[in-house]
């Protein structure tokens, strides 16, 4: 699971512009976005970068 929807509303941010930014398709950021897959660790990181967040921002911690 990731946050970067989250992100991207905080940022004031459309999924169009991360798109663009990545160089990749509006359906894959979107399906990124919606969690339906997840981006791998070098596409994370880029989207840290592009949105100016560290990485752990990014993710949903899986301990309770």
């Amino acid at each position: 699971m990731n946050r970067i929807k989250e992100v991207l509303d905080e940022k004031g941010i459309k999924q169009t512009w991360l798109a663009e930014k990545l160089g990749k398709s509006y359906n894959m950021v979107n399906s990124y976005i919606q969690n339906r897959s997840q981006p791998r660790l070098e596409v994370l990181n880029q989207i840290a970068n592009v949105l100016d967040v560290d990485v752990k921002d990014l993710l949903v911690s899986s301990k309770r």
